[in-house]
């Protein structure tokens, strides 16, 4: 059967709607808009950084909302989209159980991500993270050792580390010399330094041998070597720095140099009350026993990434291509120039006539006794 032709409708004819009993629904101005939060914190929360480093990256530009660039300050909510270097971002409003890492750094290793030099960096160390990334709570210099923590909570690590906060470190020092009663006594009560006035809130003497001694401070700010330049200042070198505590974070003995421990799920929610940072109210996921058994296990981080690759350490040639240690041309550095294909020299094929007489007489006897 033909399938009949579309009537077409007459636009002077009014169009026929069917009869409901629908009524629009009226919205009431006093219903509640969506949740705001401020930009920063969120991309804090997500672990990019602090909130200081965020406000910077918001002004830089970097950050956008539903296609506008952000302003410090603004605020969200669930139903913006927002961006950084033009990649969507999924931010969470609300608070999720951060992650916590304790790692024993030894000497010889500095506390960033970005160094000229290409010096051994904590940072190479870190083991991978799904969404955001690790937040070093405070520095040590390359020369001191100890308890250093890493989060992915910008919100924890504002905590540790702002100075308002007035957060506990406590370091065990040895020093080349001996104090006096009174030089301890003027250290607790403050000692003038290039960038102000500095002071331990408590010195205690922890022993030695021959002319090294221990001792234990506690300070509550973390500007640059001040505890060395605090002794320096009474010209008593330190031969050693190690940071035991901070906060309510102690140095388990059990994580010896260069190993680390994360926190289980119980201790990271102390930590949070302690800053008085809200808890999620979801339940704790339950672990495997695997996950169990790993959550409480020392291990030794392998390095992840070279800072210096062995091609850029190599000697370079007089014009400028790069040498392997047995002065052959490496060809898989980039600014390396391959090598020139050289052609066969012609070698004169060894023939029968070459053979010196003596031998050939040799081999013929040895031809007839066998017949």
């Amino acid at each position: 059967m033909a399938r009949p032709f579309k009537q077409q409708r007459d636009p002077q004819r009014p169009v026929r709607r069917p009869t409901t009993n629908f009524t629009p629904l009226e919205v009431d101005p006093n219903t509640p808009a969506a949740p705001t939060q401020r930009l920063h914190k969120l991309l804090a929360l997500a672990g990019l950084g602090s909130r200081r480093d965020m406000e910077e990256l918001i002004a830089s530009g970097r950050v956008t909302v539903n296609g506008q660039v952000a302003t410090v300050g603004a605020a969200v909510t669930e139903h913006d989209v927002v961006r950084v270097d033009s990649r969507p971002l999924r931010l969470s409003f609300e608070a999720e159980l951060p992650q916590v890492l304790i790692y024993h750094k030894p000497e010889g290793e500095i506390v960033s991500q970005d160094d000229p030099e290409g010096r051994a960096s904590v940072f190479d160390k870190l083991p991978k993270i799904k969404q955001g990334k690790w937040i070093a709570i405070g520095r040590l210099d390359m020369n001191t050792s100890g308890l250093l923590i890493f989060t992915t909570s910008g919100e924890l690590a504002n905590h540790f580390m702002h100075p308002r906060y007035e957060v506990e470190r406590e370091y065990a020092v040895r020093i080349f010399g001996e104090l006096t009663e009174g030089q301890m006594a003027q250290l607790k009560e403050g000692i003038e330094l290039d960038d102000g006035p500095a002071n331990f809130d408590a010195i205690t003497p922890q022993g030695g041998e021959g002319a090294n001694h221990w001792y234990q401070v506690i300070l509550r700010e973390g500007r640059n070597r001040e505890v060395r330049r605090l002794f320096e200042a009474f010209q008593l070198p330190v031969s050693r720095l190690m940071r035991v505590r901070f906060g309510p974070v102690n140095l388990p003995p059990r994580v010896k140099r260069g190993q680390m421990l994360k926190l289980e799920q119980k201790e990271v929610v102390g930590l949070l009350e302690w800053a008085g940072l809200p808890v999620p109210n979801t339940p704790l996921r339950q672990l495997t026993q695997r996950e169990k058994l790993k959550a409480t296990t020392v291990f030794t981080p392998k390095v992840r990434k070279q800072r210096t690759s062995i091609l850029e350490r190599q000697p370079r040639g007089a014009e400028g291509e790069v040498k392997s240690p047995r002065g052959k041309i490496d060809t898989r550095h980039p600014s390396a120039k391959k090598p020139v294909a050289r052609k066969p020299a012609n070698r004169r094929v060894r023939q029968t006539s070459d053979l010196t007489a003596p031998k050939m007489q040799k081999k013929s006897d040895q031809n007839r006794g066998r017949g």
